[in-house]
């Protein structure tokens, strides 16, 4: 099975998608501390203490070839607002899945959200030539599956008891996916919705 290799950065009219490094990690630890993301028990977001293990692990699934992982850079200000990441690749039935995303609370509701996902959606149908990308989410994320639903991806099912928390606690995940082709008419609307800056 092939790898993924990582391609650069993606950029759009909003925000940059750099190669996620180790030289990243204090800006990381800053971004996080906007809306102190860590402290919602049903996301996976580090505390800043736990950064650097965060960016390791996510350097260590590029280094066998199971993911991308990316910083979110706001393309006006500069400053590094986010990250995600591309994995779980299925390459014999062409799915994968987008994830580990978060956000400035600054930025979210903004056009970063869209925009960084556009670039994604892109290479994953256009590149990687993939025919379904999928989403998971906590079932208690509210914030989380509207901006799913927004994007424009449809709810698969739920996975009960799918894991055990930090804290003990059981997590049902909420699974959505956009197949190829839902891409144009998905496309089209992530571009209305970057052009309005939602």
């Amino acid at each position: 099975m092939d790898e993924i290799s990582q391609v650069g950065g993606l950029v759009g009219e909003h925000v940059v998608l750099e190669p996620l490094s180790k030289d990243h990690i204090p800006a990381l630890s800053v971004a996080v501390n906007d809306g102190e993301l860590w402290s919602l028990w049903f996301t996976s977001v580090p505390h800043p203490d736990e950064m650097s293990e965060y960016v390791e692990l996510a350097l260590a699934q590029e280094q066998r070839g199971e993911a991308l992982a990316y910083v979110v850079r706001d393309k006006h200000s500069g400053g590094v607002v986010g990250c995600t990441r591309i994995f779980n690749w299925d390459q014999p039935n062409r799915r994968l899945e987008i994830g580990h995303s978060w956000y400035a609370k600054s930025v979210q509701r903004t056009a970063v959200n869209s925009e960084t996902k556009l670039l994604m959606l892109s290479y994953a149908f256009e590149t990687l030539d993939v025919v379904a990308v999928e989403f998971r989410t906590h079932w208690n994320n509210e914030r989380s599956r509207q901006a799913i639903e927004r994007l424009g991806a449809k709810q698969d099912g739920v996975l009960r008891n799918h894991r055990i928390l930090k804290d003990g606690t059981l997590r049902d995940t909420v699974v959505y996916s956009i197949i190829d082709s839902e891409w144009p008419a998905v496309k089209q609307g992530l571009k209305q919705r970057i052009a309005e800056n939602l």
